[in-house]
């Protein structure tokens, strides 16, 4: 996300709350904000930098899904997911739908993987 990025969105920050209009550096703010509520601190990270351009209206988001890092093991910085919402916030019905959307697609994902896994050493 660029903080330099010109341009508001307007929605709420959750499901069923308040719209409130947000610039980049709020939007940014929040979504940390939710990130740290739910403890996804070492899973989620939004950056610094430009998501679609900072001449045009935004604001832009990049969010980044990595994995969870086993105890006693250190964390991986490789990015397992990701995805760009460029001037597409207007369009999500709350700002924690970027979580959302992106955690359960992952979950979805690694469901998969597990019973793949499973069914070959089954074999």
């Amino acid at each position: 996300m660029c903080p330099r990025e010109p341009g508001v969105a307007v929605l709420p920050v959750g499901r069923g709350g308040r719209a409130a209009r947000m610039n980049a550096v709020a939007i940014l703010d929040r979504l940390r904000a939710l990130v740290a509520a739910r403890g996804l601190g070492e899973r989620v990270r939004f950056r610094e930098g430009c998501a679609g351009g900072c001449s045009s209206d935004g604001p832009n988001v990049s969010v980044e899904i990595f994995p969870v890092t086993p105890p006693g093991e250190r964390p991986d910085h490789v990015a397992i997911a990701w995805k760009t919402y460029v001037y597409s916030l207007p369009t999500l019905d709350c700002l924690a739908t970027i979580l959302d959307e992106n955690l359960v697609r992952l979950r979805v994902r690694g469901g998969v993987r597990r019973l793949r896994r499973s069914q070959q050493g089954a074999e």
